[in-house]
Formats: structure tokens, C-alpha cells, sequence
């Protein structure tokens, strides 16, 4: 339990006006508004919603002004507003097979039915800073233009890759959605093991570079897995909901969504042929490196199921899933900054009484 010390709280209530002040910046500029953070950082408002477990964009963008552009912050945020939310129901399954298809690329297909759409990407650009973004616009209709042409063609759905290979027997089937409601890990804490559904949102809103790196690890022998992407899709999917009053599904609305389907080969069982087996991460907005991520761990943690043989840090579930959330995670190491006076005056007597202690044996045993 930590006491606050008295003179304490105008202490507090001055550091929240300098905070206001340093997010502020120099008044003699305009201050930046929730729309332009919403549409000129999309990734950073993406990263928000997906790991704040919470999809609304303007939210997401006060969120990323109030924590001074601290993404882990800003997500912090929205965690706690998500808890003042009403709960009334959960959705159907989204169909990602009817995604209005913004973004699609495959690693494993040169030519597919609809064809490669590379969409909005960093993936071809050469890292150069380019100085120009440092002047404004001149002619911001031009721009405009831009952007029209380069988005002529409405989105539009697109098979899966998964589903061709399935068509053949070659991947393993999807599992199916029997309809019932998931554990919702925002609701009840999470016990081992756990379902696919825990899994799957555990891993949602984890942390993009703890799982990065996890991922990474599985590439370099830590799972011995290196997948093939099947396919990247990030577009508009279709909110269903069924309320019970009404007795059929109506329209939430749509919300953008990255999907990302990994390819692993298989060697097969007793019971099972050689197939290809599956690594799939589902995030909301476009977060390509963090689905692809959540594929890689996603494929690892299911070894057991698979009959394969565990011993790797993303195989082990407790321990990956335990420490995915950076919100958590941020407070337990970032407590370390709150009073520990009694704590450490008790270990500085401790370790003050030992070394007395050594220092007379010492003596003793030297006469």
C-alpha cells in the first residue's frame, strides 16, 4: 500500500499543468486536431484501437493527443474508457471471405483469382527521409486528385488463398464457428489452458513488439517454424449482430480490419495426411506487421495440438499469453517509479546488519 505525504497533491495538480503545457507546445503554432491525427497518423490510431480493444477512431486519436504521442499511453486510455462501456451482446464471427478488399498480397501465389492489390504500403519505398513532407502543401486539390485516382476502383471481396488450398485437401480445414458465446478475457480472468478463443484475443490486443520479437524467434529456430505468408488482407468487413428480441442478424456496421493467414508445412500423423496447417492473426485497422506476428506466434503455441514437440519461448503458452499485455505490463514495471521508502530502509538495515555481521567473523576468525 503506498501513503501519499503530505504537501503531496499540489505537487501532483502542478506536474498535470506542466503536462499540459509540454502537450501543448509553443502556442504560437496551431494546435493539432483530433482530425488531422485521425487521417495523417492512421497507423498510430490503428496500433490504439487494436490494442485498446476498442474500435472508434476519434477516440483513438484524443487518446494519442492526451498521452503526448506515448502509443502504449494512449492505449492505456482507452482501456480504461472501454470499462465505462455497456455490454449488450456479441457479435457473429466476421466473415473476412466478404472484406471489402483495400490491401491483398500473397507470398505463396504469383497469380490468383483477383489478383495481387498492393494498396497503401511502406513495403516499396526506399527509407529516405523525404524533406518535402516538411513544407505544407501548396495545393492541397491536387492532392486531393491524387488520391481519388489512386483509388479509382471501389473495394471488392476476394477468395481466400486458405480457401483455394482447402479446396484441394492441401491446408487443414478452419475451424468452425459453432455459434456459442467465447470467453471474453475482459470480463473473467484468463486460467490455463486455454481455448482458441483466448488465445486468439489474448494475442489481438498484445503488445506489436513483444510479439514481434516472439515471432521473430520462431524464424530463427526457437519453434522451427518459418511459414509462408498465405495472404495479407486489410479492407471493410461487415458487423453482424443477433438480438434476441428480433430473432435475425442486422448490420453493426463495418470496421477495417488486417488478416493474416500463414502457410506451415505439416508432416502429417497417424491420422492425418501431410497438409499445410495454419497460423492466423485478426487485428483491427492496418497492422500488417502486427498480424503477421500474432500468425507466427499464434501457429507456434498450438505444438501440442499438432503432436509437435514444445521447448521453444513462444511454444509456451502461460508464459507468452501472462505477459503479451503492455498495459499490464507497463504498469508493473513503472510502479518501480512509486515510493519504496519503507521497503528500502528495511533492505539498507538488512544489508547494513549482514556486513556487520561479516566484518566481526572476519575479525574473530583473523585473531
Amino acid at each position: 500500500m503506498y501513503v501519499a505525504a503530505k504537501g503531496g497533491e499540489k505537487a501532483i495538480r502542478n506536474a498535470h499543468a506542466l503536462l499540459a503545457k509540454r502537450r501543448r507546445g509553443n502556442t504560437n503554432l496551431p494546435s493539432i486536431t483530433l482530425d488531422q491525427i485521425a487521417q495523417q497518423l492512421t497507423l498510430a490510431v490503428d496500433r490504439v484501437m487494436a490494442e485498446g480493444s476498442l474500435y472508434d477512431v476519434e477516440l483513438a486519436a484524443l487518446a494519442v493527443k492526451q498521452a503526448r504521442g506515448d502509443l502504449i499511453e494512449a492505449i492505456f486510455l482507452i482501456r480504461a474508457f472501454r470499462t465505462t462501456l455497456p455490454r449488450f451482446g456479441y457479435a457473429r464471427a466476421l466473415d473476412t471471405a466478404r472484406m471489402l478488399v483495400r490491401r491483398r498480397v500473397s507470398a505463396t501465389y504469383k497469380d490468383l483469382p483477383g489478383g495481387q492489390l498492393l494498396g497503401p504500403t511502406f513495403d516499396y519505398t526506399h527509407r529516405l527521409l523525404d524533406t518535402s513532407l516538411g513544407v505544407a502543401d501548396e495545393a492541397e486539390g491536387v492532392a486531393d486528385q491524387t488520391d481519388q485516382a489512386g483509388e479509382a476502383e471501389a473495394p471488392v471481396a476476394m477468395p481466400r488463398v486458405t480457401d483455394l488450398l482447402g479446396q484441394e485437401g492441401l491446408i487443414e480445414g478452419a475451424p468452425a464457428d459453432d455459434g456459442s458465446e467465447p470467453f471474453d478475457i475482459t470480463r473473467a480472468p484468463v486460467s490455463f489452458p486455454v481455448d482458441r478463443s483466448t488465445r486468439l484475443q489474448t494475442l489481438a490486443r498484445g503488445d506489436e513488439g513483444y510479439l514481434l520479437a516472439l515471432g521473430y524467434s520462431t524464424q530463427r529456430g526457437y519453434g522451427r517454424s518459418h511459414p509462408f505468408v498465405g495472404e495479407i488482407r486489410f479492407g471493410d468487413v461487415e458487423v453482424m449482430f443477433e438480438a434476441p428480441e428480433l430473432g435475425f442478424e442486422v448490420s453493426l456496421g463495418t470496421v477495417q480490419v488486417t488478416e493474416c493467414q500463414s502457410v506451415n508445412q505439416f508432416k502429417g500423423s497417424a491420422t492425418t495426411p501431410p497438409q499445410f496447417t495454419r497460423g492466423y492473426g485478426l487485428v483491427f485497422g492496418q497492422c500488417e506487421r502486427k498480424a503477421m506476428s500474432m500468425a507466427l506466434v499464434e501457429r507456434a503455441l498450438r505444438w501440442e495440438e499438432l503432436g509437435e514437440e514444445p521447448g521453444a519461448p513462444a511454444q509456451d503458452e502461460e508464459f507468452v499469453l501472462s505477459h503479451s499485455d503492455n498495459v499490464q505490463a507497463t504498469g508493473f514495471v513503472e510502479h518501480l517509479k512509486l515510493p519504496h521508502y519503507v521497503d528500502f530502509q528495511a533492505e539498507l538495515d538488512l544489508v547494513r546488519r549482514m556486513r556487520a555481521e561479516q566484518a566481526a567473523e572476519m575479525k574473530e576468525a583473523a585473531e
